[in-house]
């Protein structure tokens, strides 16, 4: 039984904006599957952060000492940038599975993102890293994909393909729902 049962529910409509920066101690993981099933270690950690911004699921920041640098190799795309008003300019992140058990090595580009420079309140989640929760806008990923668990239960990804948020069953949208899914950009 996932600890998150225990917690209580969330209305993302009731989360502040411009967005909150949290400190998070929840047992965060991200976690390549190979097509046979067999699965490594990404990144781990109870030292994060979350921002949680109206209409929005937790967006989490995992610190660069979270990664598995002996199972993954993480490098950043040079020219590759988005901008966020509250957080800055952001860098993304290519991220390098090597071959497994007979499985094929894999490459995941731009689902990864950080602030190097962050703006002045997002400070503290300078070079940490945010995941998408699925590795790919494409479903039929043929070489794995990765999973992303917040205290052991598998998370669901926003809707859409630009925000990055985790959705857990102690979040929900009320009635409007999240935004990202296609006619809410405009929320």
């Amino acid at each position: 039984m996932s600890s998150t049962n225990s917690r209580p529910k969330e209305n993302v409509w009731d989360y502040p904006r411009p967005p909150a920066l949290e400190r998070t101690d929840r047992l965060l993981e991200v976690k390549w599957v190979y097509p046979d099933g067999h699965e490594v270690d990404v990144a781990t950690t109870r030292e994060a952060y979350r921002v949680l911004e109206t209409s929005h699921p937790p967006t989490y920041y995992l610190p660069p000492s979270s990664i598995h640098s002996d199972n993954v190799k993480l490098s950043v795309e040079n020219g590759k940038s988005s901008f966020c008003e509250w957080k800055g300019t952001a860098a993304y992140h290519t991220l390098k599975i090597p071959s497994s058990s007979g499985s094929p090595s894999a490459s995941v580009t731009s689902r990864i993102w950080s602030y190097p420079s962050p703006t002045p309140s997002f400070k503290p989640i300078k070079d940490y890293l945010s995941f998408y929760a699925s590795s790919s806008s494409n479903s039929r990923e043929s070489k794995g994909h990765w999973k992303c668990l917040v205290d052991g239960e598998n998370v669901k990804a926003q809707e859409g393909d630009f925000y990055g948020g985790w959705i857990t069953s102690d979040v929900h949208g009320g009635p409007k729902g999240f935004k990202g899914a296609s006619g809410t950009y405009g929320w």
